[in-house]
């Protein structure tokens, strides 16, 4: 049986779907203004070890942009925290948890 050839477009698509299967990254979105890394690494710890958090700020003003990346020791358990952590109220605000995608290259 000949090898299968795939294309460039059909090489990415192959590679993005294996990056969601073996992620351990998370985006959570929805976040309150107030809450800083200790206090989500806190809240995710309860779901299996955290590995980093970052909470992404303006660049001009500092403020926190409302979202954050949880990185998780694993994939099982940042599916963990997805199942627990999706749509929770933290601070009056219903949070969104899905893996993180990478970002996309803009020519």
């Amino acid at each position: 049986m000949p090898a299968l050839r795939l294309s460039g477009v059909q090489e990415e698509i192959v590679s993005f779907e294996s990056y969601i299967h073996m992620n351990s990254k998370l985006y959570v979105g929805n976040l309150p203004f107030s809450l800083n890394e200790p206090d989500l690494e806190e809240l995710f710890a309860e779901h299996g070890k955290v590995v980093s958090v970052s909470i992404p700020t303006d660049r001009e003003t500092g403020r926190k942009r409302g979202f954050a990346f949880v990185e998780m020791d694993s994939q099982e358990t940042a599916e963990a925290a997805i199942n627990a952590m999706n749509g929770k109220s933290v601070e009056g605000r219903e949070i969104v948890v899905n893996p993180s995608r990478p970002k996309v290259k803009s020519w």
